[in-house]
């Protein structure tokens, strides 16, 4: 055990202790330990040093000239030296407004101007403009309820389905309920044309492919602003036509004559389907 003691400690020279440890390190006054709490915690100090910059700043001069011509202090505005040759800097002034704190802010030369108006393009004049009778503030459509044709037939139940979804009130004109109505839709275009045939606020929007088309692009919607929503009539429930009250729709009337005889005549109040125009909505 000996020899094995003394073989090690022939290897290991020198073992540190703590007290070895404490003379090994010298501390100096101004040398902290690293990890001393006393470096850990404390502000570094510095020294005195002369850091102060001599900034000299003049005070402005005010000079003018009172009314005997003698020279104030309002006369000239002096910063610091200027070279007398260069040109002295203009001062201009502003406009100023005043708050409640009477403080002066100066503001803009065209503050005051009037707003310039925004004008706001109407999608319904890129239409063409063709107004029926008493359609300028109203949406007109001329449709048919004749089965003859059925393309026609269905393009006017389309159109009709589309613009009850937007619940404003339509002015639909039947030319099969009354001839007036196709002579008038003819005048308009200077031809025979076939429904349907829709007009909005005195513009031609088209038939059914370009309001369908329309529709699908989604600016049916805009062109409706400012039409009021449709309230039901009491009256023909929407039908724009009742049965004539003279003839009871016959289109027949009779007449007596001087030798007590009837006579049968044609109504004059009814159209050539017995109908007459409702007085409430149309």
């Amino acid at each position: 055990m000996k020899g094995f003691k003394g073989r090690l400690l022939k290897k290991l020279k020198f073992i540190p202790t703590i007290k070895s440890l404490r003379k090994s390190f010298a501390f100096h006054p101004y040398h902290k330990h690293p990890f001393s709490n006393h470096n850990r915690y404390s502000q570094p100090v510095y020294k005195d040093q002369d850091c102060k910059i001599n900034i000299h700043i003049p005070d402005p001069v005010i000079h003018s000239k009172d009314q005997k011509g003698k020279g104030t202090d309002l006369d000239q505005f002096d910063v610091g030296h200027q070279d007398n040759n260069k040109p002295a800097p203009k001062i201009e002034f502003k406009e100023t407004a005043t708050k409640e704190g009477h403080s002066q802010l100066p503001i803009a030369s065209n503050a005051f101007d009037k707003p310039e108006t925004v004008k706001i393009h109407s999608p319904l004049k890129d239409f063409e403009e063709k107004c029926p009778p008493g359609g300028e503030d109203s949406v007109v459509l001329y449709t048919t309820s004749l089965r003859g044709i059925r393309k026609t037939f269905e393009d006017c139940n389309a159109i009709r389905y589309l613009l009850s979804s937007f619940r404003i009130l339509v002015h639909e004109r039947d030319v099969s309920m009354d001839m007036e109505f196709r002579e008038e839709l003819w005048r308009l275009f200077g031809k025979k044309v076939i429904p349907p045939k829709l007009f909005i606020k005195g513009r031609y929007i088209g038939g059914a492919d370009e309001v369908i088309g329309l529709h699908e692009e989604g600016k049916v919607k805009k062109l409706f602003e400012g039409i009021p929503s449709n309230i039901p009539c009491s009256e023909c429930a929407n039908m724009r036509f009742l049965v004539c009250p003279n003839c009871d729709g016959s289109r027949k009337v009779f007449a007596e004559t001087d030798d007590d005889d009837e006579m049968c005549l044609k109504c004059p109040d009814c159209n050539e389907n017995g109908l007459v125009k409702c007085a409430a909505c149309c």
